[in-house]
Formats: structure tokens, C-alpha cells, sequence
């Protein structure tokens, strides 16, 4: 994550220690926090069951049973490990986790045990009762996903009224102060629909907005014409850290962040330095501090039926099974060629990615994006929109 607010504004922010260890001003100490064998924040697909059909789903996810997902007591057990084991965040996600019967019971036993309990949903399941209980349980905060504006987003869901459905959701979350925010997967389908976004976040009074870049897994992988241009992602960063700017400005508390590509944290560095701004070196020094991708290593994923991955998008590819080993000892096998690659591997990658200046701060970028374009996870991302002269190439 590309903490805008925080980086391009001077913003402190909740998950500040996740992101730059244990202090974010700027010590004797620089090295990245993936050296520092940091925990990893678990995604963990608690159901794959789905109301919706989302045209980017990793998880490939539909509206109807699926065998063998994890049960309440094994559900119980990952999360007792986890907590030994020292991971800082349980991020329930799906298909759909509130239709998962004992999601909340599982988020408030997260919660008993010191992990922080976070929700990834669509959002049209929140009632005001529902919203209740979800802070009830202790759930540190509910992240909402909306792709485009009223009918935009329906056809991007694969559902008429998804959009009202989930506007509704966030509503009632506001309303019994519960921290909410969305989640926006940038693509051509829905880039003109941004600054209307934004407009949503203020007149909704939306605390949180995650502006994701698309990965090619699941049923993402026929998305991949529907990427954005290299142009079009640079105005889209643009848009987005002037309109978090503008937030800023004015006072609102607002926290404006991109997801799954760290060349916005090398973009936003240098137009920074194009601005003069006297902040440029302490926020290039807190994009070291983070280290840039780090799947495999600071985050994992189990899926529904209890398959350890790299991150959410390696469903592909599995480390182990929860059900013969634990979590904690599945992550910490160095057995595995890919899971060792992503844990150290600069000298894995290959073309404008081994050759980047920016390696420090972007570690490589999405090798699962890499691979499903080129068929090697050390290629090139074929998302970086950097050009040669601003990697030192030129």
C-alpha cells in the first residue's frame, strides 16, 4: 500500500507501524521492515460463496456452496496460531464473508486473542443491525468495494443495485461508528468515474479509500485489456494525490491510499522532488522503510479450504494446508522454490525490473502479474508505468 495522505501530505495514519516498523521518524536504522522478519498480515477467504459476480474476483467466486471450506473450529485453531505466532491483522474476505453464519464470532475471537479483525466486503449485506454487530465484535474496520458510479458499478458487479446495496451498507457503518472506507479497482471500464468517487467520499463522509491496481488472477486474468494505459495510470495518480491533497487542505480527516502497485511510491517520490518539496527525502526514506511488495512475506493468505499462498492472488500455487500443518510453520518452510524466490528476490528478477534504480523501494513489483502475462514470475510487471529515464535507464 502507497499511504498518499501519509507520504505526499505529512498525515499520521493508523497503520503507520505496520507499513514503516516500529517508529516512523527517521533514525540510525533504514533497513527495510521485510529484513526485519516481520509477522505477516493474513488475508484469509473464510467462504468462497459469493451474492455477486465481480469481473475481477480472484477468487472466482459465485452464489452457491462450496465443499470442504474451513470450519468454526479450525477457523478457531488458525486464528489461535496466528495469534502465537505473532500476525498483526486477520483481514476476512471471500467471495463474500457476511454470508459466513459465524464471521462475527470468528472477527470478536480475533479479537480476544490480539489480532486486529478487518473486513473486505461488498457491502450490500450491512443493515443497520448488521453494521451493530460488526462493532460489536470489535472488527477494527470494514472495507467496502465499489467500482463506478450507480449503473458503472452494477455492470462491474454483475448485479443491478449493487451500488445502492452497498452505498447503504457504508451508510449504516457511519452511522453506528464503525470505520468504513472503499475499495476502487482502477481500470478503463471505470477511470472516468474518479473524481465522482471522490466527491462520494466526502459527501458520505467515508473515512478510508483504497484505490486498487488490477491483478491478472481468477477472473481478473480476462481483465487484461482492461487495464489502464501507462498514461492513463499516471493521470489517475495524479488525480488522486491532488484530490487527497485537496482533502487535506481543508481539514478533513480523510485517508487516501493505492493498492498492488509500488511504482506509486517511486512516482509520487519523484513528483515530489519536481515540486521542491522539503519532504521529498523523508518520504523516500519511509518508501525504503517499507520495502515495497511484499507478498510471501508480509502478507499471506489462506483460502477457504485452508490453502496457504503467497498472497491472496497465488491461489495458483499452494504452500501447505492448515489442516495437516500449521500456518505458522507452512510460512516459515523454506522449501518451497517460489515462496524463497519472493522472500529474496532481487537476483530472481529479469529486464527493466533487475535494471531499476527503485528496486529498494518497489521490490519488484506484482510477480503474480508478471507471471500471468509472460509466464515467468521474474519478469517484468507489465504494470509499471515508469518511464526507462526514471528507473535509470537512460
Amino acid at each position: 500500500m502507497i499511504h498518499v495522505t501519509k507520504l505526499y501530505c505529512g498525515a499520521d495514519a493508523m497503520g503507520d507501524t505496520l507499513r514503516y516498523g516500529q517508529s516512523t521518524e527517521i533514525g540510525a536504522s533504514q533497513r527495510s521492515i521485510n529484513s526485519w522478519g516481520r509477522k505477516p498480515v493474513v488475508v484469509w477467504n473464510c467462504t468462497r460463496r459469493c451474492n455477486l459476480s465481480c469481473a475481477h474476483c480472484y477468487a472466482d467466486s459465485a452464489d452457491r456452496e462450496y465443499p470442504g471450506e474451513l470450519s468454526y473450529s479450525e477457523g478457531r485453531a488458525l486464528l489461535d496460531d496466528l495469534a502465537e505466532f505473532g500476525s498483526p491483522v486477520i483481514l476476512f474476505s471471500g467471495g463474500e464473508p457476511l454470508l459466513r453464519p459465524d464471521l462475527l464470532s470468528l472477527a470478536a475471537y480475533a479479537r480476544g486473542k490480539g489480532v486486529r479483525p478487518v473486513i473486505s466486503t461488498n457491502g450490500t449485506l450491512i443493515t443497520r443491525e448488521v453494521a451493530h454487530r460488526i462493532k460489536e465484535a470489535g472488527v477494527a474496520y470494514v472495507g467496502v468495494s465499489l467500482d463506478g458510479i450507480e449503473g458503472r458499478n452494477d455492470r462491474f458487479r454483475g448485479h443491478q443495485g449493487a451500488y445502492r446495496a452497498a452505498l447503504e451498507g457504508i451508510a449504516h457503518c457511519v452511522a453506528v461508528g464503525q470505520r468504513v472506507g472503499l475499495r476502487f479497482t482502477l481500470s478503463r471500464r471505470n477511470y472516468v468515474d474518479l473524481e465522482a468517487i471522490f466527491d462520494l467520499i466526502e459527501a458520505e463522509r467515508i473515512d478510508r479509500a483504497c484505490f486498487y491496481h488490477l491483478v491478472y488472477s481468477g477472473r481478473g486474468k480476462a481483465m487484461q485489456d482492461d487495464s489502464l494505459s501507462h498514461g492513463q495510470t499516471r493521470a489517475a495518480l495524479d488525480l488522486i494525490i491532488d484530490r487527497a491533497a485537496h482533502f487535506h487542505r481543508r481539514g478533513l480527516d480523510k485517508e487516501i491510499l493505492t493498492v498492488d502497485n509500488h511504482a506509486d511510491g517511486v512516482y509520487l517520490y519523484l513528483r515530489m522532488k519536481r515540486e521542491g518539496s522539503e519532504r521529498a527525502e523523508k518520504v523516500l526514506q519511509l518508501l525504503r522503510r517499507n520495502g515495497g511488495n511484499s507478498s510471501g512475506l508480509g502478507i499471506g493468505c489462506v483460502d477457504n479450504q485452508g490453502n496457504v499462498h503467497a498472497d491472496q492472488f497465488w491461489w495458483h500455487h499452494t504452500l501447505g494446508n492448515v489442516r495437516q500443518r500449521r500456518f505458522s510453520d507452512i510460512w516459515q518452510d523454506s522449501s518451497d522454490p517460489i515462496q524463497v524466490g519472493l522472500r529474496d528476490r532481487k537476483l530472481l528478477l529479469k529486464g527493466r525490473c533487475a535494471a531499476c534504480r527503485h528496486l529498494d523501494i518497489c521490490n519488484g513489483n506484482f510477480r503474480v502479474r508478471a507471471e500471468a502475462v509472460h509466464g515467468d514470475p521474474w519478469a517484468p510487471d507489465p504494470a509499471c508505468y515508469l518511464a526507462d529515464e526514471e528507473i535509470g535507464m537512460v
